[in-house]
């Protein structure tokens, strides 16, 4: 009986435990306009760099909402939370006249399967 238990206690422990995330790196990903948008205070671009393709427009227009509601920063990093992933990169924005462009640079996508990819440069 004892060692039934102490089986079955095992047995939870694994079904239970938490599943560590798996780290990849990437050195690939799309450049490029998502975005193009008209507004009272002129044109606004929003572009990606280092981006995945699945997830690009989505994140773009996250990017676009958060710079309508004053919530990006020049030059910080910030987390952009999209329906299939959470995206961490440095945010640039320029303005120019009435054209304002929004750089956003992917550094590390967090997949809600668990899968974490982080940008790594293949140029050295």
């Amino acid at each position: 009986m004892k060692k039934v238990l102490l089986g079955l206690l095992v047995v939870a422990c694994f079904a239970f435990s938490k599943s560590d995330k798996t780290v990849e790196t990437y050195n690939y990903g799309q450049n490029g306009m998502e975005l193009v948008a008209r507004s009272n205070k002129g044109v606004i671009i929003v572009s990606t760099f280092n981006s995945k393709m699945t997830i690009r427009q989505d994140i773009a227009k996250k990017l676009y909402n958060l710079y309508l509601e004053n919530k990006l920063q020049n030059n910080k990093k910030i987390t952009v939370e999209g329906l299939e992933a959470n995206v961490t990169g440095k945010c640039l924005i320029r303005k120019k006249n009435s054209l304002t462009t929004v750089d956003f640079y992917y550094e590390v996508v967090d997949w809600n399967s668990g899968l974490k990819e982080v940008y790594k440069n293949g140029l050295k």
